[in-house]
């Protein structure tokens, strides 16, 4: 987390309460324990605290949710002190080169095993027990632990289950049900906002993945942020009236897929138009950084934890986005000839594997997904984004129930469809159909 300057006993104990979400007790006792904060008093003899002692207690929640006690977190505080360095513009990655100081466990239980036994009660559908263990742990751990570290996690366990086949749709769905469930209503419990300012947050059209980003509105909340929730699949017309609305100081769109994060550049030219600042994240833009280079927008970072101190560092020293590179003209004249020529394309394929045994639903829904990738690709100036292997495209067109024993034979015919109906325009996409198509 970002330090700043201010050091003025401004915020009473109730702020920082709603600030952080320690409990009163929770601050009296690390004050009288281990004297971090350490704030002023009023001449009523009432705490004040500083903004850097709101940061250092910040400091400290974060070494808990990496996996120190409250006790060993001051302990390594105070030896950076020692050091000569100041603990909160110390840089995370000198914090892990820090001799580790061993870690004690809240409770009786670990996280990881009640992450495992949370996942088991999932996936026999047992939601009496999978309530039990969730209630359990907000009992062991602060709620911004449980919400990333317990559910968060699991639902990421379940989504790589699920790709590898071991897991069901019908079990993903009920795992993200509850969990959605229990986000919305945490949210509800949070306290009012007591930060200025006001957070807009969405997912671009079509982008159905929300769990991340009702996450991230949870620990804004939790941090004493008014966020509006807008949710999944939010058009750019609806996202520009609503901020035209609201007008938020800040708006953080969310993409986890490739042609919704062509959306979200889309939707974030629409905001630059309106001079909103924007911030954004998602699985896509982890796997694959080099799309950051088009987004006009700030990089909340890889882990969703860690975002909030993203958020709090643009409001207390706003800055412009990095530079943004631009779509090379090629490949938006690429998207534009595809996008004419897309219906002879698929008319051609369907024509092709007429009597093949596949379904015109499934290949009309491998189309589909095809489609929006390459012209994705397209709109953010990189077909490297759409992979180059036969198993990246397979689990593409996972869900249109193509079975893969004739995979090679549809992306041969739309190899030779993209030859037969595009021009020297399309090259870049015939460039990466060649192969696949062999």
């Amino acid at each position: 987390m970002a330090a700043t300057a201010h050091t003025g006993p401004f915020f009473n104990l109730k702020a920082v309460v709603q600030q952080t979400g320690l409990k009163p007790d929770t601050l009296r006792a690390w004050e009288r324990r281990y004297g971090l904060p350490s704030p002023e008093r009023s001449g009523g003899q009432h705490r004040l605290y500083s903004r850097r002692d709101v940061d250092t207690i910040h400091w400290l929640m974060a070494r808990q949710r990496e996996g120190l006690s409250i006790k060993r977190a001051v302990e390594l505080w105070q030896q950076i002190e020692a050091e000569g360095r100041d603990p909160l513009q110390t840089p995370a990655p000198l914090l892990s080169s820090t001799p580790p100081l061993p870690a004690a466990p809240w409770g009786g239980e670990t996280m990881a095993q009640l992450r495992e036994e949370w996942i088991a009660a999932c996936l026999r559908y047992d939601e009496q027990q999978a309530e039990q263990v969730t209630s359990q742990a907000f009992g062991l751990y602060p709620p911004e632990i449980v919400a990333t570290e317990l559910l968060q996690q699991a639902l990421a366990q379940i989504g790589e289950g699920w790709y590898r086949g071991e897991v069901t749709v019908q079990q993903e769905h009920f795992c993200s049900a509850l969990t959605i469930r229990r986000l919305e209503a945490l949210i509800l419990a949070a306290p009012p906002p007591v930060r200025p300012g006001r957070i807009l947050a969405a997912c671009p059209v079509d982008e159905q993945h929300a769990i991340g980003l009702l996450l991230l509105t949870f620990l804004l909340r939790r941090g004493g942020w008014e966020v509006v929730y807008l949710g999944a699949n939010v058009p750019a017309e609806r996202l520009e009236t609503t901020v035209r609305v609201t007008r938020p100081q800040l708006v953080i769109l969310a993409a986890q897929q490739l042609h919704t994060a062509a959306t979200l550049l889309e939707m974030a030219e629409v905001l630059g138009r309106q001079a909103v600042p924007l911030a954004y994240g998602g699985l896509i833009f982890n796997r694959l950084p080099g799309l950051r280079r088009r987004i006009p927008g700030h990089f909340l970072g890889e882990r969703l934890d860690a975002a909030p101190q993203v958020v709090e560092s643009l409001h207390t020293v706003p800055r412009l986005p990095p530079a943004v590179e631009p779509v090379p003209a090629v490949y938006l004249q690429a998207r534009a000839h595809y996008l004419d020529r897309q219906g002879l394309i698929e008319a051609y394929v369907l024509q092709a594997l007429a009597g093949t045994g596949i379904a015109p639903s499934h290949l009309a829904l491998a189309n589909r997904e095809l489609a929006l990738n390459i012209s994705a690709a397209l709109a953010l100036g990189d077909m490297g984004s759409l992979g180059s292997n036969v198993a990246w495209v397979e689990g593409l067109l996972g869900q249109s129930q193509i079975p893969a024993a004739v995979l090679h034979g549809y992306l041969r015919a739309y190899a030779v469809a993209g030859r037969a109906c595009l021009d020297e325009q399309g090259e870049l996409i015939l460039a990466w159909l060649e192969p696949l198509g062999k």
